[in-house]
């Protein structure tokens, strides 16, 4: 998850930071907004679900995908 959202928000993105943490806590912030818990959800995020709402901070449109 990490290595996506890195490449596809690499010119969006000036900080990083991934903070280890127990009992499977995995909580993605844009800033002070909360984008994804999954303390919350009771399950990990798939790729969209924390994509989306980050495009949507920064007012940007999904990729297109060549195959």
């Amino acid at each position: 998850m990490a290595e996506g959202l890195l490449n596809e928000f690499e010119f969006d993105i000036d900080d990083l930071t991934l903070i280890p943490s127990k009992g499977g806590v995995f909580e993605v912030t844009l800033g002070e907004t909360l984008v994804y818990s999954k303390l919350e959800t009771e399950r990990h995020a798939e790729y969209e679900e924390v994509a989306a709402p980050i495009r949507e901070i920064l007012g940007k449109s999904a990729p297109e995908h060549t195959h």
